[in-house]
């Protein structure tokens, strides 16, 4: 034990019974004693590791008691919850990324409630696979002869580099070997999934000779990667997929073996924004036109689906992801199947998914029709608060697509602007995160508060930043 600890502390700490007695603690009747008595027990223990550090805590019954039942609150409360985003980010990737359209809720409605046809056939009366769901949907919007769904884009490309480059080359440009959220890269997932990495090019520049060089008769794949978060400019290049198909079909023709092409597209998109002009993501069709016989990407970025994998690519190749034991380990549940069928359906109509995709609606909506919910929005909190407490006024922004999609394209946008007369924007912004009745995430500029309408999705919402605001202005008065 330190010298410096004073062991009269020790004496001061209250026993478990006695704080358990407390009415912070008996108030809460919902929860199982020994849920409770942990609770206390972790609390004294806290005050005590204090103590034994040098430190001097409180240590009243009343203020372990209310500590201990802060634990239980949150021990019993639910950690992911709803939260309304005003950021401006629209793929944000810790809210959860993409908002599910409403015929994809409904679907996963339709398959929590009881039983479902997950891997049962009706025609056959017998067994199903639960990758036949999507499959036909997958082929009719991306032009693919078949597909699968993983839990993941990461988990698509480990399965296919597992798949088909374990234990052999694969080509890949030093400009392509990139980072993505949650220190995921491209050299790491390689080395994971023993396939042997071999680098090509330079960092801004890799050319169709520098490929044909690395091909030996241990090359698996050629694997090019979208840059997703980030783009270089300037003295660059890179070899379309176009060319790798043609170096594959010429390598095949000179030595009898096949080397695949391999693109992860990351976000991956049906459909070609030409709203975003050079910036737009090229669509999956395309890459798959242009002679990729795999193609990985996400369901749940500009596809605007729940967090998915999606591979596409020849009927072989396919086959055989389908038979790998990975596809059982990374396979989707019911809940991420339904919600999948259901956003591929509204693509059909590709003029619908404009509109009825939350995620390519807030793409596409023009910064007129994001001004009049801004205004709606300052309207509505205006109504529930003292005007002499803030100054609010509707101001021109940037949105930012998210989630690793459309790194360079600034999406233009209106926001309520929140100036403080009273309290202030750090303390405010804690509050609608931390205590709002609604979880409230908006964004911090010079000493206001932005509350950007494009990503705040209905009238109920704006209620709540409302009501959180009001909220916000009683505590501090």
């Amino acid at each position: 034990m330190s010298p410096s600890v004073n062991t009269k502390l020790f004496r001061q700490l209250p026993q478990v019974e006695e704080v358990l007695h407390d009415k912070a603690l008996t108030s809460i009747t919902d929860v199982p004693r020994d849920i409770a008595t942990s609770a206390v027990r972790a609390e004294v223990d806290a005050r005590r590791q204090e103590i034994l550090n040098g430190g001097t805590p409180e240590l009243s019954l009343a203020d372990i008691a209310a500590a201990a039942a802060k634990r239980v609150q949150l021990l019993t409360a639910p950690s992911l919850r709803r939260v309304v985003n005003a950021s401006g980010v629209i793929i944000h990737t810790n809210l959860g990324r993409s908002v599910l359209a409403e015929e994809a809720v409904a679907a996963v409605n339709e398959v929590i409630v009881g039983y479902s046809t997950l891997e049962y056939d009706r025609k056959t009366m017998a067994r199903g696979s639960r990758h036949d769901h999507c499959e036909s949907l997958i082929c009719t919007l991306t032009g693919a002869e078949a597909g699968i769904a993983v839990n993941n884009n990461a988990a698509a490309v480990m399965m296919v580099l597992s798949t088909f480059a374990a234990g052999h080359e694969a080509i890949v440009s030093r400009g392509e070997q990139v980072e993505i959220g949650g220190s995921f890269r491209i050299p790491e997932i390689m080395q994971q999934s023993h396939a042997h990495m071999i680098e090509v090019g330079a960092t801004n520049k890799t050319h169709l000779s520098d490929y044909e060089r690395a091909l030996t008769d241990d090359t698996a794949m050629m694997l090019k990667v979208h840059p997703s978060n980030y783009r270089m400019t300037g003295f660059t290049e890179s070899v379309s997929i176009h060319d790798l198909h043609n170096l594959a079909v010429e390598h095949e023709k000179a030595t009898g073996k096949k080397v695949l092409v391999y693109e992860d597209q990351g976000s991956g998109a049906f459909l070609r924004l030409a709203a975003f002009g050079k910036y737009a993501e090229p669509a999956v069709a395309e890459s798959l036109a242009a002679g990729a016989d795999i193609v990985s990407f996400s369901g749940d970025k500009l596809l605007g689906g729940p967090q998915a994998g999606i591979i596409v690519g020849r009927a072989d190749l396919i086959e055989k992801l389908k038979k790998s034991p990975l596809a059982r380990a990374l396979r989707l549940d019911k809940m991420t199947l339904a919600a999948l069928e259901a956003t591929l359906r509204i693509y059909l109509h590709p003029e619908k998914a404009m509109t009825r995709i939350p995620t390519v609606r807030m793409l596409v909506e023009s910064p007129e029709e994001v001004r009049e919910r801004a205004c709606a929005l300052r309207d509505i909190v205006a109504k529930n608060i003292d005007p002499d407490l803030v100054d609010l006024e509707i101001v021109e922004e940037t949105s930012r697509a998210g989630g690793g999609a459309l790194p360079m394209c600034d999406i233009p946008t209106y926001a309520m602007r929140m100036r403080f007369r009273k309290g202030n924007a750090q303390d405010c912004e804690r509050y609608l995160i931390q205590e709002s009745p609604v979880i409230v995430v908006a964004r911090i500029h010079d000493e206001a508060i932005l509350f950007d309408a494009r990503t705040i999705l209905s009238e109920e919402e704006m209620k709540a930043i409302a009501l959180g605001i009001a909220l916000y202005f009683d505590k501090i008065k």
